[in-house]
């Protein structure tokens, strides 16, 4: 059975940043499956298989004819089908940084703050992250907390996750050892103690970041 019988025997995705054509698509293949079994991209995660845990978060880019502009939205994969994402650009955890090159600013934070133990939600956290800051490059703290509604950690209690990633909250103190926390009090009590010193992460530098492909917007 062919997804779009009526218009199309393939659909057309673009998956970080690489035009993918799939031909005769299933209509029931969700876009997890395609990712990891077809393209070979293991980052995302199947975990609850029912869009509760978040381990197989990726971000979804589209663009808007109407409003002229590009929207980036953070999914479940286990849930979207293929064909619903049909003209869309797909970015993966693999497609914004790894080891080989270089990490990405998100995932440097997840890992310096000592936010992944097990790591198997990992690529879940980092790319809500990401989702937000491709929206809000300068996110309230408050819009962090909210951005990561839709992932379970049952390892690092998410403390270490949140003050990592809120070094990118606007008005977030970037002085690591020299702040004001770790600073002697008047009983002689140590501060609170820091779990990394955010003055040596790589800040984010959104022009950096990979553009929409320009055939998806003719």
């Amino acid at each position: 059975m062919e997804c779009l019988p009526n218009a199309t025997s393939q659909i057309v995705v673009y998956v970080n940043g690489k035009e993918v054509i799939e031909r005769q698509p299933d209509p029931e293949t969700t876009l997890l499956y395609f990712l990891r079994n077809k393209l070979h991209l293991t980052g995302s995660k199947l975990g609850c298989g029912e869009g509760g845990c978040g381990a197989c978060t990726v971000m979804v880019s589209s663009y808007n004819r109407e409003e002229d502009v590009i929207r980036h939205v953070a999914v479940n994969a286990c849930l979207t089908p293929l064909c619903s994402v049909a003209g869309m650009a797909i970015t993966t955890v693999e497609g914004i940084g790894s080891t080989r090159t270089s990490l990405h600013p998100v995932q440097e934070r997840i890992a310096k703050a000592h936010g992944s133990q097990c790591g198997f939600c990992t690529p879940g956290f980092v790319m809500s992250m990401y989702t937000l800051l491709r929206n809000n490059p300068t996110p309230s703290e408050e819009e962090i907390e909210a951005a990561f509604e839709g992932n379970l950690c049952r390892c690092t209690g998410y403390r270490s996750i949140l003050e990592g990633y809120k070094t990118f909250a606007k008005g977030c103190c970037k002085k690591g050892k020299t702040c004001c926390q770790n600073e002697q009090n008047t009983d002689n009590e140590q501060g609170s103690p820091q779990l990394f010193d955010a003055s040596e992460f790589t800040p984010l530098d959104p022009s950096q970041e990979p553009i929409f492909p320009p055939a998806l917007q003719v």
